[in-house]
């Protein structure tokens, strides 16, 4: 029997990108040629929670549009990618019965569903040595622990104590590699909506988010709010609004499949300050960058509780479960027309703003009553940018079993006087 050939295998998951990408960086200095991955895993398509799908069709069109990006700018590295439809474990199965896989780099996860992934590989191949670079933070773990024994329950006391001597690691320098190991020839499937069970769709021209997927949308994203508007400089002003594209940063769909990194984005912060000026705005979207950590750090810390409907607090919970409650909630048909234009948003693009998340999960867990685990998994399915730890860490928070030690309701009267005084919005999404 002919000795299988030694490769290595470069998994991509949530981190689609090649700049500042660190198992990217570290597969190209090894000696061994290496294999690009990503699965389309069956299992996530066959896994309903409170009856709503782990992905709907609008991140879905977004994730397919990132993982095609990817595709492109590996290609002009010549690095060979295989994408696949299937169970991941058995996908890595195939290619270990091919090859002598030696090393598997991709990104450190440790929430429960890809922990899982990570273990039915491994009994798979259970001599590779696995990198897994903690990639998806801004504040590296080393650096945090080093400062923090626990992760502290008030984000305020975690951002003072993380920014007093805040260290950012450098970006991974990936622009000038090139693969120039044996090419290793594979077969990827085609993969699209259809073939995944989901219809295609045009957007729709309400939306505040008409972006399609991939790095180099999310590099020319950042270019436009940074340097050819600069609306960085006003972003504070601006980030509670409701309709338009540039309100906000939009940055967050690329950042959670990992198309943008938080890296990345803090040194280009860090540029423009260094041209334009350094004010309350800039140091926002570093705030908020940071915010997002936090909830990475949270479910680090407290694992499966940030599922649990006592949340990280153990606190409990009284629901109802009504759901005819739920469905006039998910097609905006509530008492409150500015939490309905919202939902209504959502359900027609994928899209909703922070204020609007905010507003609608609070009237869902403190007005409706109802369990907020339907809400979460909801937003799971019909978010572009639905990240776990940003998900489930805001939905405990509203709920009141988080980190919010003030368990506060959000009057979404009051907050459509203050945001949507004219109306706009609203008549935006509830005319005839």
């Amino acid at each position: 029997m002919p000795k299988k050939q030694k490769i290595n295998i470069l998994w991509f998951t949530k981190d689609l990108r090649t700049r500042d990408s660190e198992s990217l960086y570290k597969a190209m200095r090894e000696d061994l040629p290496f294999l690009a991955v990503y699965v389309f895993d069956a299992d996530f398509f066959q896994q309903p929670q409170f009856g709503f799908k782990k992905i709907g069709k609008y991140r879905l069109k977004f994730l397919l549009e990132s993982v095609e990006d990817l595709k492109q700018n590996l290609t002009e590295k010549n690095i060979p990618f295989l994408i696949k439809y299937g169970k991941t474990e058995a996908i890595f199965k195939e290619i270990s019965e091919r090859f002598e896989v030696v090393k598997i780099f991709c990104q450190e996860e440790w929430t429960r569903e890809e922990k899982d992934i990570q273990t039915k590989i491994l009994q798979m191949i259970p001599d590779a040595v696995w990198e897994k670079p903690y990639s998806q933070f801004l504040v590296h773990p080393l650096f945090v622990f080093k400062t923090l024994v626990k992760i502290p329950m008030l984000f305020t006391t975690f951002r003072q104590k993380i920014e007093k001597n805040l260290l950012i690691r450098p970006e991974f320098e990936s622009e000038n590699l090139m693969y120039d190991k044996e090419y290793i020839i594979s077969e990827s499937d085609e993969i699209s909506l259809e073939s995944l069970g989901f219809e295609d769709f045009e957007p729709d021209k309400r939306s505040a988010f008409p972006f399609s997927g991939g790095e180099d949308t999310g590099l020319k994203r950042l270019h436009y709010y940074f340097r050819e508007t600069k609306s960085l400089s006003k972003y504070k002003e601006t980030r509670n609004g409701l309709s338009g594209t540039d309100y906000s940063s939009k940055f967050s769909p690329w950042l959670s499949d990992g198309s943008l990194s938080a890296v990345t984005i803090y040194h280009e912060i860090k540029k423009y300050e260094k041209k334009f000026g350094a004010n309350d705005s800039t140091y926002w979207l570093i705030f908020e960058l940071l915010w997002r950590d936090f909830f990475r750090y949270i479910s680090l810390q407290y694992k499966d509780l940030i599922f649990r409907k006592s949340g990280i607090n153990q606190q409990k919970y009284c629901t109802e479960n009504n759901e005819d409650l739920i469905q006039k909630w998910k097609d905006g048909e509530t008492d409150s027309d500015f939490v309905n234009a919202n939902m209504l948003e959502l359900k027609n693009t994928g899209w909703m703003s922070n204020r609007g998340r905010q507003n609608a999960a609070s009237y869902f867990c403190k007005i409706l009553k109802q369990d907020w685990r339907i809400g979460a998994a909801y937003f799971e399915e019909m978010l572009i940018d639905y990240d776990v730890h940003s998900n489930y860490g805001n939905w405990m928070y509203l709920a009141g079993v988080g980190n919010d030690n003030r368990n506060r309701t959000f009057n979404p009267e009051k907050q459509a006087e203050i945001y949507d005084p004219n109306e706009e919005f609203r008549k935006l999404w509830l005319k005839e």
